[in-house]
């Protein structure tokens, strides 16, 4: 494998050369579209200046303008500065959910650094630790309540957040620091992902990658002044980059939970969730939503109708390392629901086991390439090397990355997605698809969500939900459509399908009842036996 080159230049015009010179380009290059800004804080701060009144964020009672957050933000990026914090350095954020959270994420990026967003109680202290460590974080922004509880060495300096906000006496500062700190190339945040190793690997996301999306069409998802968007992700997330970013940029409120999901996402125009999370909410009770974009996990069918039957619905793809998203399909509730095309200035490429393109409804492997492709691994050359690899296809330096997920193009060139690399297991010696088998469990008949996962080498369990779901019709759907190996030997109707702190199902926690069920199971046969 070639090692990883950085360059994120010039898109257009390598994009329209590929369209021109290659058929391929019909179904796998997506718009071309010039970007509002190149900049994403600079995009906040036109916000502030065309209408400082409005209201950026909402949270239990509290607000705060445009005008005040940027104000407040040109304070701390002073602040940052007299700290000895430079452009490129990275910033660590471990906070929770609150209006500071805000002001330090824009402060950062207003002299071209990187913040490392980690919700404190939820991430363990040795990821925090290991996260400092490989990042060389000398500045820590936190929350007065959360310092004494970092995993800080003397090193590193920490900055409670909203002490410093309520410690203002200063005459309003209407300037924008750092003019000439930031390009569209550097590093606006750096997201930890699940590493293969059990250690978090760094993704470095640039002001590029996060513009290109946030500030064109469909990934704006209509965002615009007077309408409130929900932030109810993990903000370790990258999808919550989508929220708060996307919003700001474009003069929405951005409403930020507490506890209770489902009392913000009551009062939104505009959501962003997982699948997941959005199957916990009741559609009846949240009749303003005008959109709503999922990400992150594959969207079960019946989800996606009951919620397109009266917004604006977007299925949507796409791993951190492509930057939140860079495949959307705005479903309409007819049709076959799938992970839509590129988003503008994105390539995606559907390569068999030897790298060449797999024709329209043969499965390969997705790759993408374009805008999207963020500055590889923090700290980790070899993975890098192992993930992004030189375009073949656009060429010019440029560089696409390795999915992991499995595609193919339909007929009329939107991507069928089916699963993850890393989700094909072998049971009796047959490969299986577990969202192939999921899919088909959610045909039954009142059943909205299914989770498959490979028990052992020759068994497969399913989780259904609602409980009332009838598991012998379940089993059924699965026979009628699929080889006998794939039927799951053990079928589960259960209360709720539980989630990881990211939002996402929680397959580790899903097994351990797996087995615990098996051994209630067991001891039941012994009792009768004896």
């Amino acid at each position: 494998m070639q090692a990883f080159a950085r360059s994120n230049r010039c898109a257009s015009s390598t994009l329209k050369a590929a369209v021109e010179s290659n058929s391929w380009q019909r179904f796998g290059c997506g718009p071309l579209l010039e970007p509002q800004a190149t900049l994403i804080h600079r995009a906040i701060e036109a916000q502030a200046i065309a209408r400082p009144h409005a209201i950026a964020a909402e949270h239990q009672g509290r607000s705060i303008t445009y005008r005040e957050l940027n104000r407040q933000a040109n304070r701390l990026a002073a602040t940052l500065l007299e700290q000895g914090v430079m452009a490129d350095d990275h910033v660590a954020l471990f906070v929770e959910r609150s209006i500071p959270m805000l002001v330090g994420m824009l402060a950062v990026l207003k002299i071209g650094a990187a913040y490392i967003p980690q919700h404190v109680g939820v991430t363990p202290a040795a990821q925090l630790r290991h996260i400092l460590a490989v990042a060389n974080v000398r500045v820590v922004l936190t929350l007065a309540k959360l310092a004494p509880a970092l995993p800080l060495t003397t090193a590193q300096k920490c900055i409670a957040l909203d002490a410093f906000i309520s410690a203002d006496s200063v005459a309003a500062d209407e300037r924008n620091i750092g003019s000439a700190a930031s390009s569209p190339d550097s590093v606006c945040f750096v997201l930890f992902t699940s590493g293969t190793t059990g250690q978090p690997n760094g993704v470095r996301v640039t002001q590029r990658n996060v513009c290109n999306i946030l500030l064109t069409a469909p990934g704006n998802l209509g965002m615009r002044p007077g309408l409130k968007v929900g932030q109810i992700l993990n903000i370790a997330f990258d999808m919550s980059a989508w929220e708060v970013l996307g919003c700001l940029a474009h003069g929405a409120t951005l409403l930020i939970r507490g506890k209770d999901i489902a009392q913000t996402a009551e009062r939104c125009d505009v959501l962003i969730a997982t699948p997941s999370i959005l199957a916990t909410l009741d559609p009846a009770r949240c009749t303003q939503l005008k959109v709503v974009a999922l990400a992150g996990e594959p969207c079960p069918q019946p989800l996606a109708d009951r919620w397109s039957a009266f917004c604006t619905f977007y299925n949507a793809c796409g791993p951190t390392e492509t930057t939140i998203v860079n495949t959307m399909q705005h479903y309409r509730g007819v049709g076959p629901l799938t992970i839509g095309k590129p988003t503008p200035n994105n390539t995606v490429y559907v390569l068999d086991e030897a790298g060449q393109l797999c024709a329209p409804g043969e499965p390969g492997e997705m790759w993408a390439g374009g805008d999207c492709v963020t500055a590889g691994y923090l700290g980790n050359p070899e993975l890098t090397a192992e993930r992004y690899q030189p375009d073949p296809f656009l060429g010019h330096g440029r560089t696409m990355f390795r999915t992991r997920d499995l595609a193919r193009w339909t007929a009329d060139g939107e991507l069928e997605h089916l699963g993850r690399v890393d989700d094909q297991v072998k049971v009796r010696g047959f490969r299986v698809e577990l969202d192939s088998v999921s899919a088909a469990l959610e045909s039954t008949p009142n059943c909205e969500r299914a989770v498959t996962l490979k028990l052992d080498s020759r068994h497969l369990v399913a989780f259904v939900y609602p409980p009332t779901t009838d598991i012998d019709v379940a089993r059924s759907r699965c026979a009628e459509r699929l080889a006998y190996y794939c039927v799951p030997s053990l079928i589960l109707a259960v209360e709720a399908i539980p989630l990881t702190s990211r939002g996402k199902v929680d397959k580790r926690l899903l097994l351990e009842w797996a087995v615990a069920h098996q051994a209630q199971d067991a001891c039941a046969e012994q009792s009768v036996t004896a």
